[in-house]
């Protein structure tokens, strides 16, 4: 079939909750991925970060197809011989005492919600029912009813009520207003140490330092939301390293199974996950002897092919090079590490038509919040890769 039937069947049977870019893809290698009708094309997304490693890296499927032929699936009911293993290598490698195993991101922050609360109630001493959480304008932390509640984006909340009561938004990047949110019922504040789907935004210098400040100052809980973030896309393992800070809950997914299988952790202290006692939380798919067996390699392959420190270097040539791009249509660049956004100036007309024209030139990339074209290649690209999608990146970006 050529695309276009692909895309009659999916516009007929399937949920109209996405609006991809008509390119119906079929394979994949490294940074390259291929359509149906042959037509080869340079991943500029890495599927939001999750295939940092690049598409089906040999080594992930190698572990994939041999865990597959011997056990996929136990439920937590029964303990397999997976799980403890990348249980004590993320906390090893991250410098955590234990992990919670999840699938999708959005059930992770679920997860770090819930033992937020449960730790304000236990250990901190917050009186029943008014813990508080602490967020930023412009968050992205996943599609829940909860995690839609406290979006700053009026369209993921629309129609969905009634929302849940219990947290507070704040502007992103500002120190004094997260310090004068806190009150004795914050448990604790939730923040991407990079907004990814609010258009890769950075915040000031220090700020991640100073609200690590202020949370121990007040007993509130640091939690880094670095699904899109961690695990080498802006050049360390976690985004908040670049800043010496460490949370104390740290929620990991996408990249943590190379894009494979849905994985997801949450990793904190004793005193925060310990809260959890036997059928206060659990998921049948969660810690599956699959996604483990996967997980464990997927952060292998980060660390011994040096994907972080390739993110780094090749982040600070991408960036120096798009700075010399004086394009009428570009407001700025902003980024780190192999994350970038180009920020559209209001009259360019939009993001969409931009990453469709690098569609025709065989560049894939997506807007966000539709004045901003992001650049998140798998962390495997090479500087001449990066200079070929430069080429058409200048072409489309020309007056």
């Amino acid at each position: 079939m050529r695309a276009q039937d692909y895309i009659a069947i999916e516009e007929q049977y399937g949920a109209h909750n996405y609006c991809p870019l008509d390119v119906v893809l079929t394979r994949g290698e490294g940074v390259w991925v291929w359509d149906v009708e042959g037509k080869k094309y340079l991943d500029c997304l890495a599927a939001y970060s999750a295939v940092n490693q690049g598409h089906c890296h040999p080594r992930l499927v190698k572990v994939m197809v041999e865990q597959a032929c011997r056990l996929t699936l136990t439920s937590r009911a029964f303990r397999n011989d997976q799980l403890p293993l990348l249980e004590k290598e993320l906390c090893e490698l991250l410098g955590y005492e234990m992990m919670l195993p999840m699938n999708s991101g959005g059930e992770a922050v679920e997860s770090a919600i819930k033992a937020a609360r449960k730790w304000g109630y236990t250990v901190k001493g917050v009186e029943n029912d008014r813990a508080e959480i602490i967020v930023c304008d412009g968050n992205f932390h996943g599609r829940t009813i909860t995690i839609i509640t406290f979006s700053s984006v009026e369209q993921y909340r629309s129609g969905f009520g009634p929302l849940m009561p219990g947290f507070k938004r704040i502007p992103y990047g500002d120190a004094r207003a997260l310090a004068a949110a806190i009150t004795p019922n914050t448990v604790a504040f939730l923040v991407e140490p990079v907004q990814g789907e609010g258009g890769v935004v950075v915040p000031p210098e220090g700020y991640l330092r100073q609200a690590r400040e202020i949370c121990t100052a007040h007993n509130v809980l640091f939690i880094a939301d670095e699904i899109q973030s961690g695990l080498g896309r802006t050049g360390k393992m976690l985004a908040c390293e670049h800043e010496g800070v460490r949370p104390d809950v740290v929620i990991l997914g996408k990249a943590l199974s190379g894009g494979m299988y849905p994985v997801s952790a949450v990793l904190a202290s004793r005193e925060v996950l310990d809260v959890f006692k036997p059928g206060d939380h659990g998921s049948t798919y969660g810690g599956n002897p699959l996604a483990c067996a996967v997980a464990r390699e997927a952060v292998r392959v980060i660390v011994e092919e040096q994907l972080c420190e390739r993110a780094a270097q090749l982040g600070d040539y991408l960036m120096a090079e798009l700075r010399k791009i004086k394009s009428p249509h570009v407001d700025h660049y902003r980024g780190k590490g192999l994350w970038v956004g180009i920020v559209l100036k209001a009259e360019a007309g939009g993001a969409r038509r931009f990453c469709e024209a690098l569609m025709e030139k065989g560049v894939l990339s997506k807007e966000t919040h539709k004045t901003v074209i992001r650049l998140a290649p798998p962390l495997v690209i090479t500087k001449d890769e990066i200079d070929w999608m430069l080429e058409r990146l200048r072409d489309v970006l020309a007056p």
